[in-house]
């Protein structure tokens, strides 16, 4: 499944019409945000998250959508299910991530 870009308009949406969802957040002067947007994509392929969708939201230009999920550092992950935030957190390291997402599993 590609990678959705999201934003306030449409993020509240999407994490309530997807029944797991995986967020990404970044900012664009952030160089591990940049450097993990590859990983990321890749994952969102992987055959062990189908039926996760996978979302990017800029931290900066989507005040409402860090809210939902406290954001404080980037880059940020955060897991939803059923529209409700489960757990989330700064992290960089790509099995942290991994672990983050099987939690939706």
């Amino acid at each position: 499944m590609p990678v959705i870009d999201a934003n306030d308009s449409n993020f509240k949406e999407l994490i309530s019409e997807n029944d797991k969802v995986v967020v990404k957040y970044f900012a664009g002067w952030c160089g591990s945000c940049r450097l993990f947007k590859p990983k990321f994509k890749r994952l969102s392929g992987d055959e062990r998250f189908e039926g996760i969708a996978f979302l990017d939201v800029n931290a900066e230009e989507s005040p409402e959508a860090r809210a939902l999920a406290g954001v404080n550092n980037l880059p940020f992950f955060a897991i939803f299910k059923g529209g409700k935030l489960v757990e989330g957190g700064p992290m960089s390291k790509e099995d942290a991530v991994v672990e983050l997402i099987e939690k939706l599993k």
